[in-house]
């Protein structure tokens, strides 16, 4: 690829690609139609990571500029001229991207991160220490690719107390995180061109790994009630795989109604499909009792259930776990081989001392409290701040906030602004694909201490000057 990169510039690198590959466009070098190389390849020939080009090309796809055929590549658009070049970078200018898998810095309204801030890391660090003192040679070997045997037990036993699942340690399997648990289901159910209900708007992550897959995704509209299931069977009544957050609709926070639960069940039963209940959020409610999973009212044996620790203790553990069905235990075990075959021993224990002495359980009491109360002092800061110019949203549960905004207003140039200035709330409609849901910012207030909500509150509405 003709891109030499200005190492002196400021500014993200990102921006240098799109601006380099736009330029090759336009004079042809790049044609209509053309492949362009590999993420990673480009990544290699220009010394940036992966993410970065991976960035780029998200920014020119969005444009129309760019299709990606999956495991076929990334191609310019045949129907792309110079003209439509120029057509969609004045329609779309480059946002900034704050890409999933790379590190940041705690920067304030940043989603999905937990607050770090009030993790109990004297306590952690007492029992790491510990367990490594305790490590024998047989835990210098191969690890069990389940997972550790008291990990698994602490979890199913605490799955049975807060989400009502009735299962055995032996159906319980510790990934690599959620989207561990994800590749997993992916290896093992998953072929090239099934059908994949996803939630619209949804968690991106996920639609990637399953579009990388080949996998053919139904985006299906959310609504007061959760995912529309009548509308997701009228599309695709064999899909294979539907991955949906029932109990907290990410990025929504709607519930999923006990009407379209026990649709959706039936659905799974006759059509021979799988469900992936992604538990995003469960533990952190601050009305009402906690609502059990759709994995409790299981009787078909239909539905996987995944969780991670990342949001209740911290997303550097990589920890995560999948209740598995028995009826594709020998399919996620050989697909565990080939795929992760097992995590770090240590962390492992460390959790499971964690767990069993009763600190797990203490400090998800103390973040639901603490959450709560920053969740409300930034409400109010908000409101105070910018009065009837947005309307929040404020669900049952969950680690962020929607702030609504008019649908003249472009979003996306608001986060843009935002993070120019160290601020990194989420555009919802950057979570849609076909459904628009509206226009809004996604704040997370985790990491806001209650005390510093009025300042954080007029930071934001100084930098994206919201009129």
């Amino acid at each position: 690829m003709p891109i030499i990169l200005d190492p002196g510039a400021t500014g993200p690198v990102y921006r240098q690609i799109v601006a380099r590959l736009r330029a090759a466009i336009l004079s042809g070098t790049l044609p209509a139609g053309g492949r362009l190389p590999s993420s990673r390849g480009l990544a290699s020939q220009l010394g940036v990571a992966r993410g970065t080009v991976e960035a780029a090309y998200a920014v020119l796809a969005g444009e129309g500029v760019l299709l990606s055929h999956g495991a076929a590549g990334t191609v310019v658009s045949p129907h792309m001229t110079a003209r439509a070049l120029s057509r969609a970078h004045d329609a779309a200018p480059v946002p900034e991207v704050m890409d999933h898998h790379t590190p940041q810095h705690v920067l304030p309204f940043r989603m999905g991160l937990p607050a770090l801030d009030a993790f109990p890391r004297k306590i952690w660090t007492t029992l790491a220490a510990r367990e490594i003192r305790r490590i024998s040679g047989d835990d210098l070997a191969y690890p069990d690719p389940a997972g550790h045997r008291p990990l698994r037990e602490m979890i199913a036993s605490y799955l049975g107390l807060s989400r009502g699942i009735t299962i055995s340690p032996e159906q319980v399997w510790v990934t690599g995180g959620f989207q561990g648990a994800l590749s997993l289901i992916i290896s093992a159910v998953l072929r090239p061109g099934d059908a994949v209900w996803v939630e619209d708007p949804g968690y991106p992550p996920a639609r990637d790994a399953l579009q990388a897959a080949r996998g053919r995704l139904v985006p299906v509209p959310v609504d007061g009630d959760g995912v529309r299931v009548e509308a997701a069977i009228k599309q695709a009544p064999k899909a294979r795989l539907a991955l949906l957050t029932p109990t907290h609709q990410s990025p929504l926070g709607v519930t999923l109604s006990l009407e379209r639960r026990l649709s959706l069940l039936a659905w799974a039963a006759q059509s021979d499909g799988w469900i992936l209940e992604d538990d995003y959020d469960s533990e952190f409610r601050y009305t009402g009792h906690p609502l059990p999973a759709l994995k409790s009212l299981d009787h078909a044996d239909r539905v996987l259930f995944a969780g991670s620790f990342s949001k209740v203790l911290f997303p550097g553990l990589r920890l995560g776990y999948l209740v598995v069905p028995d009826p594709l235990t020998k399919d996620i075990a050989r697909a565990n081989r080939l795929v992760q075959a097992g995590q770090s021993i240590l962390e492992q224990r460390v959790v499971a001392s964690f767990m069993a002495e009763g600190h797990f359980a203490r400090h998800l009491r103390r973040m639901r409290s603490l959450y709560a109360a920053r969740r409300n002092a930034l409400a109010e800061a908000l409101g105070t701040t910018f009065g009837d110019r947005i309307k929040l949203q404020l669900h049952a549960g969950g680690m962020h906030l929607i702030a609504r905004l008019a649908d003249s207003i472009d979003d996306l140039e608001l986060t843009r602004r935002a993070l120019a200035q160290s601020l990194a709330p989420t555009a919802l409609s950057s979570l849609t694909m076909q459904h628009p849901c509206g226009k809004g910012l996604l704040l997370g207030f985790t990491n806001i201490p209650a005390t510093e909500a009025p300042a954080a509150a007029d930071r934001l509405a100084n930098a994206i000057r919201l009129i």
